[in-house]
C-alpha cells in the first residue's frame, strides 16, 4: 500500500474555524462514501464546531496518568488497527503528554501516513518553528508547541482558513471561541487588531512562498523554460543612463496595479564595452529601487538582449520594462538595438513596455567598440574570408585571364587579408597572408603554374605583401586585445564603484554581501571562512547558497583575505582576471566583518555607560530620596531625646510612629536599590518550582491597606512555574504603586486567569492613566512619571518588577485600562501538567497591614 495523503488547514490566527472546516470537510467525504474516522478532535467548547461531530465516527481515545492526573491522547494504536481511508488529526503541533509513544502529534500522524491512512489535519501560522520569533515579537508572546515547518511544506494539500481582524474580535466577544471570563483579557492581548492583521500577513506570505516552491517543482520536473504569469514580476532594463529612474517608477505603478506584483532592476555589465553607465546615476537608481520596494541586481553578459532574457526567466518575470533607445538613426546600420532584439526573442510569454523618456534619440555614443572581443561567429567568418577568399578570388581571375595585373592582384589579395584580420583577428589574417602568397606565386608569376620566381621585383612584391598582411593583422589583433581589456576595466571599475558606494553607506548585511557574489560571478554557493590560527579549523561566518564549502580547499575558488580568513566559492573555476574583482568583494566582506564586531563592541559600550547613567542616578537618589526618611527620623530621635520638653504619650507614640515609617521607607528604598544592582550585574539566580498564586499574592499584598485592594483569584487556577520570592516582590511593587496613583477611595483590581498554557495576573488601577508613549519609559531604573513627589520613591519599583519578571521567564507590560487607568499584565508559564479552563471567579481572603511606600 502506498504512502496517504496529507490536507492541512492552516489558520492565521486561532478561532479562524480551522477544526470546523476539517469537519465540514469529512461531512462531505462521507457523503461520498469513504471511510472517515475522527482520531483526535478538539472542540474547546465551541457549540458549533461539537454540532459537525455528530454522524461521524470517533475512536476512542487512550487516557494516561501524569501526577495523579488523566489526561487523554489519540490512540494511535486504535487507529492503525482500524485502518481507516481518512483519519481527523486535529492541532498537528500538540506536544504529547509524556509516556505517549511519540513526543509530537505530527509524529503519530506520520506513522499513520506511511501505513497508508489519508490523515486531515489543523494548525496555526504560529506554531511554525520559522517563524516562533517573528509571532513573539508582534505579540510578546512565546509559543511552547511548535512543529517543524518542512512537515507542514511536505503536506499535498494546504488551505488557508482566513477572517478578517474586526470579524474574528466579534466573534470573540459573542464568545464564540473562549469562555466569556477570557474574553476580556484575549482581546486586549493577543486578539489585538493589529496582532491579528500582522499573524494574517505572515499567514499569506508563508502560504504564497509554498505556492511559489510547488510552481517552481513543477516548472522544473516539466522542464518548462516559459513564463507562466501567475504573478506579476517585472524587470527593469537599466542601463546607467539617466532613463533609468522614469523606467523604475514606470515599473513601480505597473507593480502596484497587480496584487503581489514585485520589480526587479537588473543592470548587465558587458564584456565588450559597448555600455557607458554612470556608476553615480546607477548608485541613485538602485536607492530609488530599494525605496519603492524592489530589488538591485547587477550581473555580467556579453549579449545584453540575451543576457536580459536569461535573468528574467530565470525569475520567472512576466514583463521586461525598457527605455526607447537613446541611439541616433544612423547607428542603426549597426543593429537593430537591446530593445528591438528583446522585443523580437521575448516570445509570448514574456511582455516588453518600451517607455519613452526624455533621453530618447540623444545619442550614445559610437558603435566603434563592437569588435573589442571577437565571437566565434566573426572568427568564422575571418577565417572563411581568409582561406576561402583567396581561392575563390584566384578562380575569378583566372577565369578572366590573368586579371589586372600582379600589382592589382596583390593589392587584391591584400584587401582580403586585412579583412580577415578585421573579422578574425590575427590567426585567420596570417592564414590569409600564406595562402595569398602561394596563391599569387602560383597563379599569377611567371613561371605560373610553379613555385618558382623568375623575376626579382616580383619576389621583392611577394615579401612586401606577405609583411603588410602581417603588419595589417598585428594592429588590428593588438587592437582588438587593447579594446577587450579596456572594456573588462571599464566592467571591473562598475562593479568595484558599486562596492565603494556600499562603504560609504556603512552597508553591514553580510549575507547581502556574499549574495551579490554570488549573482557576480555566476556562483552556486559562497562562504565567508575564518579560523583563529593557522592549524586551528575553518568556522563559517556567513554563507549563501546550498552546499556552501566547509574549508578553502574544498572550493572551486578561495580567496585568502588576511591570514585568517578566506572566501569560498563553489560552482565554476574562475579566469585569473575576475579574481581582482573578487579580492575587492572579500576585503570587503572582511570589512563588514569587522563593522559588526565594532557594532558590539559598541553595544558592550553602550550598557557601560547605562551603567554609569545609573551609577550617577543612584548618587543623585542618595543625595537626596534616601535623605529624607533619614531626616525624619533624626528629627524624631532629637525631640524625644530632648529633655527642654515633656512629651506626653501620644505625643512620643506619634513620634515613634515617624520613626518606624521612616525605617520602612528606607528599608523599602534600600532594598529596591540592592535589587536593580543585582539585576543590573546579572547575579539574579530564580529557583523556579511550582507555586500557587493564592500562596504568594497575600504576602506580596500585606504592605498595602486591605480596603485599598480587590483580590480575585479563581479557585481552577493552575499553579505556575515560579521563584516565590522573586514573584512577591514584583508583585508587591507593582500593587504598592497602583495604590499610590489610585484615587482615595477606589479600590486596585489585582485579578488572576488562564489563557493556553499562561497565567495573567492583571493590576488595575483607576488613576490618571500613562500615554501610550510612555509606558515603556515607566519600566527605566530611576523614571518616575508625571508629578510624583520626592518622597514617592527613587524610580525603581516597576524597574526591578519587570527584571524579576523576565528572569523568571515571564513578561510585565503596561496597558489602559477600560474606562480610564492603567493596568499591569503580568504573564507567567503555567506549570507542566497544569494547564487548563478558569472556573468561577472567587475571591480570595487576605490580611491587611501597613501602607508602605512605592
Amino acid at each position: 500500500m502506498g504512502r496517504g495523503k496529507l490536507r492541512i488547514y492552516l489558520g492565521a490566527a486561532p478561532g479562524v474555524g480551522k477544526t470546523y472546516a476539517m469537519l465540514s470537510e469529512a461531512h462531505r467525504r462521507a457523503e461520498r462514501g469513504t471511510d472517515c474516522v475522527v482520531a483526535f478532535v478538539e472542540t474547546h467548547g465551541r457549540p458549533r464546531t461539537a454540532a459537525l461531530l455528530h454522524g461521524l465516527e470517533h475512536m476512542p481515545r487512550r487516557e494516561i496518568v501524569q501526577r495523579e492526573a488523566v489526561f487523554t491522547e489519540m490512540d494511535i494504536d486504535a487507529v492503525l488497527e482500524r485502518r481507516p481511508a481518512v483519519a481527523l488529526v486535529d492541532e498537528i503541533a500538540h506536544t504529547n503528554v509524556p509516556g505517549s509513544r511519540n513526543s509530537k502529534r505530527w509524529q503519530d500522524v506520520e506513522e499513520l501516513l506511511a501505513a497508508g491512512t489519508d490523515v486531515i489535519s489543523t494548525v496555526n501560522i504560529q506554531h511554525l518553528e520559522s517563524l516562533g520569533d517573528v509571532v513573539e515579537t508582534i505579540t510578546g508572546v512565546r509559543q511552547p508547541e511548535s512543529i517543524p515547518d518542512e512537515v507542514v511544506r511536505r503536506a499535498d494539500q494546504i488551505e488557508l482558513v482566513d477572517m478578517a481582524p474586526q470579524a474574528l474580535r466579534r466573534r470573540m466577544a459573542h464568545g464564540n471561541i473562549y469562555q466569556p471570563d477570557k474574553v476580556d483579557a484575549a482581546l486586549s492581548n493577543y486578539f489585538r487588531p493589529g496582532n491579528l492583521t500582522a499573524l494574517r500577513e505572515l499567514a499569506l506570505l508563508w502560504l504564497a512562498d509554498r505556492v511559489d516552491e510547488y510552481l517552481q517543482q513543477y516548472r522544473g520536473e516539466h522542464n518548462i523554460r516559459s513564463t507562466w504569469q501567475a504573478r506579476e514580476r517585472i524587470v527593469v532594463g537599466l542601463t546607467g543612463g539617466p532613463e533609468g529612474r522614469t523606467l523604475i517608477r514606470r515599473a513601480a505603478r505597473l507593480a502596484e496595479k497587480g496584487a503581489g506584483g514585485e520589480v526587479l532592476a537588473v543592470y548587465v555589465a558587458r564584456s565588450d564595452g559597448l555600455t557607458s553607465a554612470s556608476p553615480k546615476e546607477l548608485a541613485v537608481q538602485r536607492t530609488l529601487v530599494e525605496d519603492l520596494g524592489g530589488t538591485f541586481h547587477h550581473v555580467i553578459g556579453d549579449d545584453v538582449p540575451s543576457a536580459l532574457l536569461e535573468f528574467a526567466r530565470g525569475v520567472n518575470a512576466t514583463q521586461i520594462v525598457l527605455g526607447s533607445s537613446r541611439r541616433k538613426a544612423w547607428q542603426y546600420l549597426f543593429g537593430p538595438g537591446v530593445g528591438a532584439t528583446v522585443a523580437r526573442d521575448s516570445g509570448p510569454d514574456l511582455d516588453v513596455h518600451i517607455v519613452t523618456h526624455d533621453e530618447a534619440g540623444k545619442g550614445r555614443g559610437l558603435p566603434g567598440a563592437r569588435g573589442a572581443r571577437l565571437g566565434r561567429s566573426r572568427v568564422a567568418g575571418g577565417w572563411l574570408v581568409g582561406v576561402a577568399g583567396p581561392v575563390l578570388l584566384t578562380v575569378l581571375l583566372t577565369a578572366i585571364g590573368n586579371g589586372p595585373g600582379l600589382a592589382n592582384n596583390v593589392l587584391l589579395f591584400l584587401f582580403l587579408t586585412v579583412i580577415a584580420a578585421l573579422l578574425g583577428g590575427l590567426p585567420a589574417a596570417l592564414a590569409s597572408a600564406a595562402v595569398g602568397s602561394l596563391l599569387l606565386n602560383y597563379f599569377f608569376t611567371s613561371p605560373t603554374h610553379t613555385l618558382d620566381i623568375a623575376e626579382p621585383e616580383n619576389l621583392v612584391a611577394l615579401v612586401i605583401f606577405f609583411a603588410v598582411g602581417v603588419a595589417v593583422a598585428s594592429v588590428v589583433d593588438l587592437a582588438a586585445r587593447r579594446t577587450h581589456q579596456a572594456a573588462r576595466l571599464k566592467a571591473e571599475s562598475e562593479i568595484l564603484s558599486f562596492l565603494a558606494g556600499s562603504v560609504l553607506r556603512g552597508q553591514t548585511a553580510l549575507d547581502a554581501l556574499l549574495e551579490r557574489v554570488r549573482e557576480t560571478f555566476a556562483m552556486e554557493s559562497v562562504a565567508l571562512l575564518e579560523r583563529d590560527s593557522d592549524v586551528a579549523p575553518w568556522t563559517c561566518t556567513a554563507s549563501v547558497g546550498p552546499r556552501p564549502a566547509t574549508r578553502p580547499d574544498d572550493a572551486d575558488v578561495d580567496m585568502p583575505v588576511g591570514d585568517h580568513m578566506a572566501m569560498a566559492l563553489s560552482g565554476r573555476v574562475l579566469p585569473a582576471e575576475d579574481r581582482r574583482v573578487l579580492a575587492a568583494f572579500a576585503t570587503q566582506a572582511a570589512v563588514v566583518v569587522d563593522r559588526q564586531r565594532l557594532v558590539g563592541e559598541a553595544e558592550q559600550a553602550r550598557e557601560l555607560a547605562e551603567g554609569n547613567r545609573i551609577r550617577t542616578a543612584l548618587l543623585a537618589a542618595v543625595s537626596h530620596d534616601l535623605r529624607t526618611p533619614l531626616a525624619g527620623i533624626k528629627a524624631a530621635v532629637t525631640s524625644l531625646r530632648s529633655d527642654d520638653v515633656a512629651w506626653s504619650k501620644e505625643d512620643e507614640a506619634e513620634l515613634l510612629a515617624g520613626i518606624e515609617e521612616g525605617a520602612d521607607r528606607l528599608d523599602h528604598l534600600v532594598g529596591n536599590l540592592l535589587d536593580m544592582s543585582r539585576l543590573q550585574t546579572g547575579t539574579v539566580t530564580p529557583l523556579i518550582r511550582e507555586t500557587g498564586l493564592d500562596e504568594v499574592i497575600p504576602l506580596a499584598l500585606a504592605g498595602v491597606p486591605a480596603e485599598s485592594v480587590e483580590l480575585e483569584i479563581p479557585e481552577t487556577l493552575p499553579m505556575v512555574a515560579v521563584d516565590r520570592g522573586l514573584l512577591e516582590r514584583a508583585v508587591a511593587n507593582i500593587v504598592e504603586n497602583a495604590v499610590k496613583y489610585s484615587p482615595d477611595g477606589v479600590p486596585v483590581t489585582v485579578a488572576a486567569s488562564t489563557l493556553g498554557t499562561r497565567v495573567e495576573l492583571r493590576v488595575a488601577d483607576r488613576g490618571a492613566g500613562v500615554p501610550d508613549d510612555a509606558k515603556e519609559r515607566i519600566f527605566e531604573p530611576f523614571q518616575r512619571y508625571g508629578d510624583a513627589p520626592r518622597g514617592a520613591g527613587v524610580g525603581l519599583g516597576l524597574a526591578v518588577a519587570r527584571g524579576f519578571m523576565e528572569a523568571m521567564g515571564g513578561t510585565l507590560t503596561a496597558e489602559d485600562t477600560p474606562g480610564g487607568g492603567m493596568t499591569m499584565v503580568l504573564t507567567l508559564a503555567a506549570a507542566p501538567g497544569h494547564t487548563g479552563t478558569t472556573g468561577p471567579v472567587t475571591t480570595a481572603a487576605r490580611t491587611g497591614g501597613k501602607a508602605g511606600s512605592a
